[in-house]
Order: structure tokens, then sequence, then C-alpha cells
């Protein structure tokens, strides 16, 4: 199964963005596991899973969904560095917009497994499986990526969500590659946080083996579930880094420059760049069409 349900050939959506990371960037930093290994990581790893989504309406506690997604983790032998307690501002006023480059299906329980935050995502990953249950489980917020309407909605849904004291985690390159230096952000959901006067949380995730950079983590282009958990059921010293850095705040801002600021942050200064983005309320002309990466978040 990929991890996109759009078709070869499909005219592209709207808030489509093209990674030129393939399966092919997957690969190992250090010499895989033996076999045996990795067959009982996977069985301990079907019993997580188990476990997560026989909890029914349970596991959207805040509680329990923080204590599945580290049991998936651990079962998968991947260790767990950096944040480890919460990166949300402090309750009391708006909720935090999180905003998370993308690699990997991983991504989402290691965000989660510091902070079950509400996630904004493609109503896709909702089909996506063992992620897909435990996101729906954890009240993500699906949003349809190939309806331009939809966007001045979800950008005000967002805003009174963010309001309303809860956080949010977002995906902003829209897309995943295959490190934590790559993609572009994209500026709608920036546009939520001014609206509703929320804090702005860079946070990077980024894969290491061994202490040594990893891409095996990588759920790239037409890549498929069972594939990238081979992968990662066989990668030795496989390690998540969550990095949080200081919040931002918006005021004085506009979501260029907020967008910017955060970009710099999480992919580790590197110079925004990317397409343009449209005002809310305003249409985005669709790319020229071209191989889709399909993994969209």
């Amino acid at each position: 199964m990929t991890g996109d349900a759009v078709t070869k050939g499909a005219a592209p959506g709207p808030w489509d963005v093209w990674s030129d990371c393939t399966p092919d960037c997957a690969t190992h930093a250090l010499p895989r596991v033996p076999v045996t290994h990795a067959a009982r990581r996977s069985a301990a790893f079907a019993r997580a899973v188990r476990r997560a989504l026989t909890d029914g309406g349970r596991t959207a506690d805040p509680v329990r969904l923080r204590t599945h997604a580290r049991a998936l983790i651990a079962a998968l032998g991947i260790r767990r560095e950096g944040a480890a307690d919460g990166f949300t501002v402090p309750a009391g006023g708006p909720g935090t917009l999180v905003v998370v480059n993308h690699i990997s299906w991983l991504d989402i329980p290691a965000l989660l497994a510091v902070e079950p935050v509400t996630l904004l995502a493609k109503r896709e990953v909702g089909t996506w499986p063992v992620v897909g249950g435990l996101a729906r489980r954890a009240g993500t917020y699906f949003i349809d990526r190939s309806n331009p309407r939809q966007l001045t909605c979800t950008v005000g849904e967002l805003a009174d969500i963010l309001a309303a004291g809860r956080s949010v985690a977002v995906f902003p390159q829209a897309t995943t590659w295959c490190t934590a230096g790559q993609g572009a952000f994209r500026r709608a959901t920036f546009q939520a946080a001014l609206d509703a006067g929320a804090p702005v949380r860079p946070v990077t995730v980024d894969y290491a083996q061994g202490g040594r950079p990893s891409t095996v983590a990588a759920f790239c282009g037409e890549d498929t579930f069972v594939a990238s958990l081979r992968r990662v059921l066989a990668a030795r010293a496989l390690a998540i880094r969550v990095t949080a850095h200081p919040a931002l705040e918006g005021q004085g801002r506009d979501r260029r420059e907020l967008a910017a600021l955060a970009e710099r942050a999480v992919l580790g200064g590197r110079a925004p760049a990317g397409p343009a983005e449209a005002a809310p309320g305003v249409p985005i002309a669709p790319p020229v069409p071209q191989p889709a990466a399909r993994h969209h978040v």
C-alpha cells in the first residue's frame, strides 16, 4: 500500500508539493541487525499496535496516547532523543502552532510520544496502516488537499482551534524529504497562528544510526508502508531526535516573515526557498504537472 490514494497521472492538487526524494534515498548507515532480531521487533510492534487499536476511544486520552506512541517506537528498537517533556506554551492562552519538518511516517508517533498535540494532516493519512488508526484516535484534523476552496476554511478553523487553547502540529513542507535540511515551508498555516495570536514552535525531527545521520526511516516517493517498516525493523541503533526550538511570536510580523523564521530554525539555517503561495481566499494556481511524491501530509 502506498502512502497516498492518488493514482499515477492524476491531476495535481492545489496544495501538492513535489520532492525529488525517492525510495532509493532510504539507506542503512550501519549493517542491518540479524533476521531473528528483526523478527522479534516485528512481533513486539504487532503487539503494541494491537494494544493501541483495541484501546478504542480511550486512546485519545493524552496520557494513554503518549504511552502508546512511546510503546510503538520502543517496539521497533528505536531510541528517542531530544525533547521529552513537551514543546507547547503553557496553558492559559491560545494553543501553540507546532511546525515540523517531514521525513517519515515515524514523525507522527515521535511527536505524539513527546506531546499528544492535535495533528493537521491530509485525509489519506487516515487510511495508512498503523499510523492512520493512531492519528484518527488522536483527534487528527484531516484536510482535502485536492480542493482549492478548502484553504480559507482550513485556515479559519485552524485559527479557531488555536484560539480555543488547543495546540496543533503541522508539516508545512507538505511532503516528505529524506533529510531534515530539505524542502520549503508553505505559509497558509502561519496565517492561522497570526489570526489566533498563537505562538509558533519550530521543531526538528531527524534520524541517526549509531550517532551517524541516517535516511533509513525516510518514506518518500513511491515507497510503501510495508517496505519502509521492513527497513526500520532491520535498522541497527536507530534513534529519533526531536528538537524544540525557541517559540516565535507573530506580533509585528506577517506570515511570510514568520514562516521564513520557522523554516530557518527547523531546517538548520538554510535560506528560505520554494513556490509562492496565495493569500487566504485566493486559489493557488496548479503547478506544472510532474511526477508526484506520494506522501504529502
